[in-house]
């Protein structure tokens, strides 16, 4: 009977051994999550693939990272191996910075080309006290300084100034973000979802746009359907030209879908630089002129015709329609770019101001 009791108590305890291994093993296979699916919906500058659990990224039709959660995975031929979620990269541009502010994935950050018209503290802080490091100004890099940075990946705007030779032969994988070629404001905002595959945070960054989305088309349809159409232009004097960005950029874009119409219309997209005579020719009846500069003060209609004292003929300056941002004074370039939806109801705040509730407080264009 002993050695009955003994047999069963050896057998509860294997079953319950057994039991324990199991349940220990289906964690461990739980635990490689199933890829969070991305897809890009406006933007036009990269596309994802997954297979077998890995994530394929092609960038620009060019620059292909296979993206793995394993050093020993296997990658197909003609793709660059990217472990993620990364741990340590560099930021270009204040559009790319932009993307890891609102992931809330500073941490990941650990160098800047600069802090010029940043506002975020805890930026501020880290570079402050070396946690992210400067690395110079594109064309100009000290290799010095991103080497100590220590990147596992670099993010880089490769149609801009350049100056990635130097950096390329550190061995350091490069990853362009194109984020501010895209023509369509969600398309420029949808590169979070890029940083998100790369940070680990799709789902988070999967939310996020779902969100600028619903915004920014709620507020475009309502604007649509407004029964007026102000015409806007845009830009300043700088020495001697006037720069008039073309029809189908951007910024084009936003005041269409904020119910405007602007004064170029045409099939370009980086515009073309204009005499003045010419730029009064197109906007001098128009009902809105929007304007973005870093003045240091107050900027002011006074200060307007003081720079050029033709800007008084304007229509727009005679009725106090200026549309203004001041860099100085706002996360523009910070935020601006993750946040299509907030610039979009500023813009619907001045041309339709029913459309938006009467207490609204625009955060970057309000009237001057």
């Amino acid at each position: 009977m002993k050695y009955c009791a003994y047999l069963l108590a050896l057998s509860i305890a294997f079953c319950a051994c057994s039991s324990k291994n199991m349940k220990s093993g289906a964690s461990t296979v739980e635990s490689v999550e199933p890829l969070v699916e991305v897809s890009p919906k406006y933007a036009t500058g990269f596309s994802v693939r997954d297979s077998a659990g890995i994530r394929l990224v092609t960038v620009a039709q060019m620059d292909r990272f296979a993206l793995v959660r394993s050093d020993d995975a296997a990658v197909p031929e003609g793709y660059t191996k990217i472990r993620v979620p990364i741990e340590r990269t560099i930021c270009m541009t204040a559009l790319q910075l932009s993307n890891f502010t609102i992931l809330d994935a500073h941490e990941v950050v650990k160098g800047l080309t600069g802090t010029k018209n940043l506002f975020n503290k805890d930026i501020l802080q880290r570079v402050k006290d070396g946690r992210i490091v400067k690395i110079g100004t594109e064309g100009n890099f000290d290799t010095e300084m991103v080497m100590a940075a220590h990147p596992d990946v670099v993010f880089i705007s490769p149609f801009k100034r350049g100056g990635y030779e130097a950096i390329k032969e550190t061995g350091i994988t490069l990853v362009p973000h194109l984020g501010y070629k895209e023509l369509d404001p969600l398309g420029q905002a949808e590169w979070i979802k890029l940083v998100g595959m790369f940070t680990g945070k799709e789902r988070e960054a999967n939310d996020i746009f779902a969100g600028i989305e619903q915004r920014y088309n709620g507020l475009k349809q309502a604007a649509a359907g407004a029964d007026v159409r102000p015409v806007v232009f845009s830009g300043e004097m700088h020495y001697g030209t006037w720069h008039a960005v073309g029809g189908k950029n951007y910024l084009a874009q936003i005041f269409r879908d904020a119910g405007a119409d602007y004064v170029v219309n045409d099939e370009e997209t980086a515009g073309e630089n204009l005499e003045f005579e010419q730029m009064y020719a197109l906007a001098a009846k128009a009902d809105y002129w929007r304007i973005l500069n870093s003045y240091p003060g107050e900027f002011s209609y006074e200060a307007l015709k003081a720079s050029e004292p033709r800007n008084a003929l304007f229509k727009a300056f005679k009725e106090h329609k200026v549309i203004y941002c001041n860099m100085k004074q706002s996360p523009y370039y910070e935020m601006s770019p993750v946040e299509p939806d907030v610039l979009l109801k500023d813009f619907v705040a001045i041309f339709h101001p029913a459309l938006v509730e009467p207490d609204y407080q625009p955060k970057y264009y309000r009237l001057l």
